[in-house]
Formats: structure tokens, sequence, C-alpha cells
């Protein structure tokens, strides 16, 4: 693969800053002449370039002396001992004398045009504005030659030109080293006054790179690729077995020491810190051939000891399986963390069984006597007159599968149908009436193995085998845009370590598949090709939508508590594979400003998101409605929807009602997912790529040119997406899977 194409570097002026690049070289001989020829090779005035030679033992301070004889900007402190990569970098850094310093690894290497770049965007700035931490974006570099772009970097999707980490909190989950961020050198000079130094062995600058940012009163981000990180080369601490790895918690210990000596940063700063550094101790403990045999459990017991020191007051554990790692590491369960490990391998649904405490995740390990269950309730007769319903991984009553329900309660009444929930808490949600089980209790195990007809919108557990003579109903729970299935095959970011094969495995197991729309029908083709029937009815769920009623509609926004006369406004974004959590990508507060008191906004959060959602503004006018247990009571409440690349764009043109699409990172999400159509070339309403566009399109929605265009937009898109549309798409999918009443009307 070719590397990408570089921005065209900008003009050799004078610039307002000077940089200093401090290089630590230690064994690196084989990289580092094209690490010098990519930095060497500007004519950036002003630059001065330090190379601390670390005692190294290869001929790496040979090439750095030779260089240096030809280039008066390199200049090379060869050091009497090894201080490994921190203390070259202190010593580096007591030389420079630029206003900015960057921090290169010297088998790592420069895009063209970088600091050129680099000193532009800094010196736009005024010369009391300038940011203390200008962060750029970059390619990882493979030695196959593979070009790889930045998977996190749709974080700083419409990111101001100057921000705090508090007002774009996930800049955390982006990488935390030093060498894609510029930093102004009286800012580090601070920080370590304040003790804040690289540390001496593996993972010393993340002692620096979390400091540098949580303490910087203003932080940019550079969009462009400006440096190419090298991985997987030989001797790379990722690549390589040390004890050296638990070096990592000695840096913890200098994060949270910053942290303690900061009481004025806000509380949700320390809680990502805090799961940013867990996340990363149990990556290194489980990738393999990093940590040695050996001391892996010392790992751990350390591992443990700092979640119980640091751990904040109140925080939370993540939910689903990362939250029982972090629960084992907490109690120092190394028996039981050994043998969930397991579970990494398996499939989401089964997953799902793991979630929310540790017993429950060693009942998964160690389930032979549930299987044992499940196959002797298997011979047992299929029960022509049970049909068991779940949606979203048992998450309870929703979507397609609910609407089913119901028109088969009314079409085919012999049949009866039972819910898959969770727990006691997901039955006690339920309609009142409804048949529920619980799953992995003996009830759900003879239900699951007797059933006729299985209903959902996700793929129940392959643990679940499909009888002869069951009849499994897919219903999907969206039109797509994004690539799906087997579609999204040599898409690794996005694919989210999908099992292939195992999807093949389940769709085998369909009879019945459900369509929403001609393009859904095309792009099922490919995403799940099997023998199934697909079912061109529409989606039963958006039944509701065709058929409400103004009185419903003034009824569910009394429920919410929007006040009569208020335009409501839903902003429900799609989940980004590369986020851990919910990044809002737009300031909810600054656009409610924006739009102003008479209109409310409804914030719905991705259901893969349960923690660090939006609160509201405390005045009703932000409302956060991700736990709302019906989407389409939302969309029915709402006068106008925002959205990103999410289907319920599809759902809500149902009702006919205004559109807008925020797509500040379409070209980074097409990169990442990979998509079936343009969205672009034919949006359902207006588009706005900035926050200052949302905003305006969304003041001036009730305009004639306005709503004549966005009129115009959604009658295209309803024409091509909801033609199925009617009110009627459950029943369809009754008669032609269900046992009907022949007295019922056709």
């Amino acid at each position: 693969m070719n590397p990408p194409a570089m921005p065209a570097a900008t003009p050799a002026v004078r610039p307002a800053v000077t940089l200093s690049l401090v290089l630590p070289v230690h064994g690196v001989a084989e990289f580092l002449p094209r690490c010098l020829d990519s930095v060497l090779g500007s004519e950036l005035p002003g630059l001065q370039v330090v190379a601390v030679d670390d005692r190294s033992p290869d001929a790496s301070g040979a090439i750095l002396d030779e260089r240096a004889a030809r280039d008066p900007r390199l200049s090379v402190l060869h050091l009497p001992e090894n201080l490994g990569q921190g203390g070259a970098r202190e010593a580096g850094l007591d030389l420079a004398t630029g206003d900015y310093v960057w921090f290169v690894d010297p088998d790592d290497w420069l895009a063209e045009g970088a600091l050129e770049a680099v000193a532009a965007r800094l010196s736009g700035f005024a010369a009391d504005a300038r940011p203390d931490v200008l962060v750029t974006g970059f390619v990882r570099a493979y030695p196959d030659g593979g070009i790889e772009a930045d998977t996190w970097r749709g974080q700083m999707a419409g990111a101001p030109e100057s921000f705090t980490l508090a007002e774009r909190p996930g800049l955390l989950n982006m990488i935390l080293a030093v060498w894609n961020k510029v930093t102004r050198r009286d800012y580090l000079e601070a920080l370590r006054e304040q003790g804040v130094r690289f540390g001496p062995g593996h993972y010393e600058d993340i002692a620096v790179a979390y400091p540098m940012l949580l303490g910087a009163a203003r932080i940019s981000f550079l969009d462009q690729d400006l440096y190419y990180y090298r991985r997987l080369r030989p001797g790379a601490i990722t690549t390589t077995p040390s004890p050296k790895h638990l070096d990592v918690f000695a840096e913890y210990d200098a994060i949270f020491g910053y942290l303690d000596s900061r009481p004025d940063l806000p509380p949700a700063l320390r809680n990502l810190v805090f799961d940013r550094t867990v996340r990363q101790a149990v990556t290194v403990l489980d990738t393999p051939g990093l940590v040695p045999a050996e001391l892996r459990r010392e790992f751990f017991r350390r591992a443990a000891d700092h979640v119980r020191r640091h751990r904040p007051a109140g925080h939370r554990h993540p939910s689903g399986l990362r939250g029982v790692q972090y629960r084992l590491v907490e109690r120092e369960a190394w028996g039981a963390y050994q043998r969930l490990r397991p579970l990494r391998a398996l499939p989401g649904a089964v997953r799902s069984a793991a979630r929310g405490t540790v017993p429950r995740a060693r009942r998964v390990v160690r389930g032979t006597a549930r299987r044992g269950l499940y196959e002797a309730y298997r011979r047992l007769p299929v029960d022509d007159g049970l049909a068991v319903y779940a949606a979203y991984w048992y998450r309870g009553y929703a979507c397609n599968p609910a609407a089913i329900y119901r028109k088969a309660a009314e079409l085919a009444p012999e049949v009866r149908g039972v819910w898959v929930v969770r727990d006691a808490a997901g039955a006690a949600a339920l309609p009142p009436g409804v048949p529920y089980v619980i799953a992995n209790t003996p009830a759900y195990l003879k239900a699951m193995a007797t059933a006729k007809y299985l209903v959902n919108n996700v793929n129940f557990p392959s643990t679940m085998t499909k009888r002869p003579g069951s009849v499994h109903l897919q219903t999907q729970h969206g039109t797509p845009v994004k690539l799906m299935g087997m579609d999204m095959r040599g898409r690794p970011a996005g694919a989210d370590e999908m099992d292939f094969d195992r999807l093949l495995d389940h769709v085998a197991r369909w009879d019945y598949l459900v369509s929403s729309n001609p393009h859904t029908t095309a792009a099922f083709a490919t995403a799940y090709p099997g023998d199934h029937t697909v079912l061109e009815t529409g989606y039963p769920r958006n039944d509701r939508l065709a058929n409400a009623t103004p009185q419903e509609v003034r009824e569910i926004r009394e429920r919410l508590g929007i006040p009569e006369g208020r335009t409501t406004v839903l902003y429900a974004p799609t989940r980004r594979e590369q986020h851990a959590g919910f990044v809002a990508g737009l300031d909810l507060e600054a656009l409610a400003e924006a739009l102003g008191p008479e209109v409310t906004l409804l914030v719905r959060a991705h259901y893969y998101y349960t923690a660090d959602r939006p609160a509201g503004l405390g005045d009703g006018r932000v409302l956060d409605v991700t736990e709302h247990p019906s989407v389409e009571d939302l969309c029915l409440a709402a006068d106008v929807l925002v959205t990103d690349y999410s289907s319920l764009m599809f759902d809500y043109a149902v009702l006919d009602r205004p559109i807008v699409l925020f797509t500040p990172d379409w070209a980074e999400y097409q990169r990442l997912r990979g998509v079936y159509f343009d969205l672009m070339e034919q949006p359902p309403g207006l588009v706005a790529t900035t926050e200052e566009e949302l905003a305006v399109l969304l003041a001036a929605v009730g305009e004639p040119a306005s709503a004549a265009e966005s009129d115009k937009l959604r009658a295209a898109f309803r024409e091509r997406f909801c033609p199925w549309d009617d009110g009627g798409a459950a029943e369809r999918v009754v008669r032609a899977v269900f046992p009907v009443r022949s007295e019922q009307p056709g």
C-alpha cells in the first residue's frame, strides 16, 4: 500500500514561533537516517534538532555525528551512561531553546511539510492565545510497507481551534504518547517544576503525556497526518517480552500524583484517566508475548493495587465484559480472571450473559451443567404453540420483535409469546402482562430448546442450535448506510473482531429475514448470504410511526416533560466503533444556547454506550433520553431529527418531518466502516459539517426557502427508502410466518 498523499507544504516563511525537536536515540541505526532526512530536509527557519545518544550500542552515535558535521541545526549529546528514553528526553529538553518542543522517536519519521504545517498553525494564533499543546494527526507504518490511518481521530471531529481537555475528553481515547504532541516549552518547564518528569523505564512518556493534556489551558488539534509511527519493529517495547512492562505502574502513580496536586480539575477527568490506565494495564497483560509468564501473576497483583489505590470515589466500572475484567482485577481474583479470558473469543450475545457480576461470568465459563440441561430439553417435542422473542441481546421489549409480538397476539393467538430478558430488572420493565423468562435459567433453556418460533433483531447465542422444525425469524434493526455482515471483510477497523465464520453459521439458521425497503434487500443479499426467505414487508416497528395520532403525540410529549408549544429537536448520533464511550460530536450546551429557550434538545446516545453521557442543563432544554425504552416515542415527540449516519433517519422519514444531518467526519466514517451509498448525494434533508452550520440550519427550519429545499430532499429520500411504510408491516410478517386464524380478514 502506498503512503497517503500529504498536504502540500506551507511556503517557507519566517514563523512567529521556533521549534526544537528532541530525539532520544538508542539502538536504532537501521531507522535513524530516514528520521533525520525527514527532519533536516525541512528549511524551516530557526529549527533546532537535539539528538541524545543514550549510550547506543550500535552505529547510531556515529550517524548522528556525521550528520551534525554537515548540518549545524543538529546538535548531538552523547550520554556517558544509558538513561533510557525518559532520561534522554529530559537531557534533550535541557538543551532546547525553541518556543515549542516536539519529541520525535528516531525509529519514526515526519511527513514532508510537517514542520512547516506545525509552525504555520502555531503562528496563526495571537501570541497570548497560543496553545500549550498542539496534537497532530499520524499514521501507523508496518514492516510490510502498509499504512494505516489513526482510527481514533474521529474523536476530534468538529473540534474548535482551541479547547481544553474537559471540553474534548475524547482526546483521552487517542494515543497517549508525546510524539504527536508539540508542546510549548515554557509550559513543559512549568510542569517540570511541579514534578512532572519522564520516567526511567518502559512507558516513560505517559507520566508526561497525561499531565500535559490535563493541565493545558489551551489545546489545538491539527488534522493532518504529519507523523509516521513505526509499528511492530523488532525490539520495540510493544513487541518485546520484558520485566520492564511492570514499569507502567510507577508511571500510573506519577500521573495520579499530578491529579492529586490538581483538585481544581473536573472529577470526570480523573474517572476517564483511571479507566484509560486500567484498560491499558489489562491490554498489556492480555497481549501475548509481553509480560513474561513467571511475572504475569505479579503484574496482575500490581494492577489490582493500582485499581484499589486510585479508583475515584463514586466511579462505576464499565458494563459488559470489560467491566467484569475490572472487577476481577480489583478483587485480585487471578484464577477467575484467567478463566474469563476465553470469553473474549465468544460472540457478543454470549458475552452479554457475562455482564454485571463475576459469578455470572464464571457460570458462562463453566457452563457445562447448563449445556447439559439444554440438551436434555431438546429431547422434548417441539412446542408448535410457543414463540420466543428477544431484542438487542436481551435488553428488553423493543423494536421489530415487539411490533410482531403485538400483532401475532391479535392474529395468531394460539401461539403464545415469551420474552427473554437479562435479569429481574429487565422483567420489571416489560409491559404489564407480557410473559418472560430470564436468560440462563432453566425456564429459558427449556423455552429455547422447545419453541417452534424464535424471533430476534440480533442473533441468539451460538450455543442455542437450530432444531429441525423450528422457525427462525430474523428482523434486523435498521436500514443500512454502513457496510454490514460479510461485507465487512477487509475492514478490520470497523469489523471490531467480527467472526465471519460464526456469522455464516447464524445466517444458516434463519428461515426468514425482514427487509425495510428495496435498498435493504439488495444490501442484505451480500451481507447475509443464505437460503432464507426475504420478507419485503417494511419494518414492523415503523407501523406505530405511520399510524400515530396527534393525541398520541401530545401524550408522549407530556410524559417527557416537554412544555406545550416548545419546538423539540432529537439528536441521535450513531455508534463509532473507534470510540469506547459516547462522544457527543458537538457542544450540546452551546447548541441549546444558540437555539434559544423555545427549543428542547433531546439527546439519544447509541445503545452501546451506557456511561459518560451528557447531562441536562437543568432548565429542561437538554434532556438525556438514552434510557427511554421506546425510540419510537422519541421520534413521535420530535419536530426535527438531527443525526449523522444512524439508521434512525430512515424510520423518522416515515413521519415526513424535517431531518438535518451533522456529518463532520463523513470521509473518515466511509473509510473506517465503508458505506452502501453516498449519503451526501441523496440525504434526507439539509446537511451541516460544522456546529455553526448546524445551528444556522436548525434556526431556519421553518423558513420558506429552507423548508422548500428540505421538503424536496426528504420527498426523494422517502420515495427510495419508505415505499412499504404504510402501517401494515407487522401484519404482513405475521401472516407470512405464523398460523393465522382463517376468519381473520386478508
